[in-house]
């Protein structure tokens, strides 16, 4: 079996797989009904057995791009979908109006998609169930469960306590229900301005857990929606919103991250209380969570990455530098990357730091799996051949994969000037440079043995043209080759044939491990080389490049082709990522 045959490993056991596999073994789902599209009311009030074993969802909030700790979220949660005949649900948070714009749906939208997430029908918005929301806001009201406060926020912050003091009643806790409804209709009827009442969940303002001391799960707020237009007025918390929303959805393991689990009581208390008065069909969603993505030399505080865009630190959200997911596939990294990665780092409950080498590396094993290889001189020095006729050319062979000969050669033209590395001539080498210098011999790639026996220089004493002589018998692929034991190889590109193209050598964005550790400004340790443009000289098959076409340029690393500044016949080269890591060993 090739390479490009390989079946996908199977995913690494976790604690929520095996919460998965042990409820799906208890039958704890299996009387779930679904109507198809998730709307108000008890699932099981209509429709038929839910087809599918289990739902998980992915829930961003509209409100910025995606990044690298939304990828481990991503793969995990249409992972589990794929790997146990369920489904996963696309989801947006949208209940704050104004922080969210379409912009960020529709890149949310193409970055899952770019990542694998198949959520077919299953898309979905907070916003989609917001008279429900109501409806169950109401219900808790008539139950005795949410009172509306009108204190001011801060007399809340005041009264809430802390983690050694318990909370306050409000003096607005013990309004009747019927002043209650009659107040939060009214809020929603838009009778009363931004931050005059908000309702609460009635709980128990002593509890150590503080997200149990009565939490706000309706505030005003006088603002347009990018979906519901100018129709409300009031708007629900996500804290509230959430759990609602997998309910509705049938949502069987709804899975966050660490900072959600002082959330969860709150999440199962609603959720119960909801289905208790009829609203919501029981088996109801369970939350699980696992350790967020802390990855060394990035930053993935949204707070920070808006200060690099707006503060123009970075040239915009797709910045190949930047971790969002956007700037990931401009750079040229690969969802089989992100995905080996997953795997390697795992799901638990611990904390950890991942090195951005870890990273780095799943990076290259699935660009050297799929990159075809071709040659690029990124700093060109000219290189003559004199006993090369200047009125002559012919073609040699390179292997588009050297691991895969099923991908074939290509042809690769020879003439008699070359263009080569600058670092492959020295005039007085070092011990161990077997490269060019005056007298030696090496091999070009793919072609022929030449015998260095000179160089220009201009005036400055700057090397500007390289000479040698050719092996006519030496050229690769022909008997008379073998009789040549050369010790170095380089490669090179004719430079009547060669394609003159921007090159964005691209590095890691930071050049500290933990940006801003302690109370250091994180702009204090932004890397000054991240990024270097170049004039490279490329072979010329790579005028054909299209725009995400991703390559190894030999000895160089991983480049694409970018998918903003590429144009047709022009295009402008990403490097992705070195072929070795150079960071282990300090920069």
């Amino acid at each position: 079996m090739s390479s490009a045959e390989k079946a996908p490993a199977a995913p690494a056991a976790n604690f929520i797989r095996h919460i998965v596999e042990a409820d799906l073994a208890e039958g704890k789902y299996a009387s779930r009904r679904w109507s198809g599209k998730p709307g108000a009311g008890p699932q099981q009030q209509a429709g038929v057995p839910d087809p599918a074993k289990i739902r998980t969802r992915f829930p961003p909030e509209p409100n910025g791009y995606l990044h690298f700790g939304h990828a481990k979220s991503i793969l995990l949660n249409f992972g589990l979908a794929r790997s146990y005949d369920g489904v996963c649900h696309l989801r947006f948070d949208d209940t704050n109006p104004e922080r969210e714009e379409q912009e960020y749906v529709d890149a949310i939208i193409s970055a899952v998609t770019w990542l694998g997430g198949n959520y077919g029908e299953n898309l979905y918005h907070a916003s989609d169930y917001f008279d429900f929301m109501v409806q169950a806001a109401e219900s808790l009201i008539q139950s005795g469960h949410a009172y509306v406060d009108s204190q001011s926020a801060e007399d809340m912050r005041t009264r809430r306590g802390n983690f050694g003091e318990p909370g306050q009643d409000s003096p607005y806790r013990n309004r009747s229900a019927v002043e209650n409804l009659d107040l939060f209709r009214r809020m929603k009827a838009g009778e009363f301005a931004d931050g005059t009442h908000v309702l609460r969940a009635k709980i128990d303002m002593a509890s150590p857990n503080i997200n149990l001391r009565d939490p706000a799960i309706y505030r005003i707020r006088h603002a347009e929606h990018h979906r519901a237009g100018k129709g409300w007025c009031i708007y629900p918390m996500y804290t509230f919103a959430h759990p609602i929303e997998d309910a509705l959805e049938n949502i069987t393991h709804s899975i966050c991250t660490l900072e959600f689990e002082d959330q969860r009581p709150f999440y199962d208390w609603l959720l119960s209380r909801l289905a208790d008065a009829g609203l919501l069909a029981r088996p109801l969603p369970q939350q699980y969570e696992f350790s967020r993505l802390n990855l060394s030399y990035v930053v993935l505080s949204k707070r920070k990455l808006i200060q690099l865009v707006e503060e123009r630190h970075v040239e915009g959200w797709d910045d190949p530098r930047m971790p969002t997911l956007v700037g990931a596939r401009r750079r040229g990294y690969t969802p089989e990357g992100f995905q080996l990665f997953a795997d390697r780092i795992g799901v638990s409950k611990s904390d950890s730091w991942i090195d951005m080498s870890v990273f780095e590396e799943c990076q290259r094993e699935g660009l050297n799996d799929t990159a075809p290889r071709r040659i690029a001189v990124l700093d060109p020095l000219k290189l003559i051949i004199d006993n090369y006729p200047a009125d002559q050319e012919e073609l040699c062979e390179a292997p588009n994969h050297p691991q895969k000969p099923d991908w074939g050669k290509r042809p690769v033209p020879f003439s008699n000037e070359l263009w080569i590395e600058r670092e492959d001539f020295n005039e007085t080498p070092p011990k161990g440079f077997f490269r060019l210098f005056p007298g030696n011999l090496v091999r070009l790639r793919y072609g022929f043995v030449i015998k260095c026996i000179g160089c220009d220089k201009d005036a400055n004493g700057n090397v500007v043209a390289v000479h040698a002589e050719m092996q006519p018998d030496s050229k690769s692929g022909t008997p008379g080759a073998d009789t040549y034991k050369v010790k170095g190889n380089i490669h090179w590109i004719s430079a009547k044939h060669s394609l003159a193209c921007e090159v964005r050598l691209y590095d890691r964005l930071f050049a500290a491990p933990n940006p801003g550790a302690g109370d250091r400004d994180f702009l204090l340790d932004l890397n000054p080389d991240s990024k270097t443009t170049i004039t490279a000289q490329l072979e010329p098959s790579l005028k054909d490049a299209k725009a995400e076409d991703r390559f190894q340029f030999e000895r160089h690393g991983y480049f694409v082709a970018d998918i903003k500044d590429s144009k047709p016949g022009s295009p402008v080269f990403n490097r992705a990522v070195t072929l070795k890591d150079s960071w282990s060993k300090g920069k």
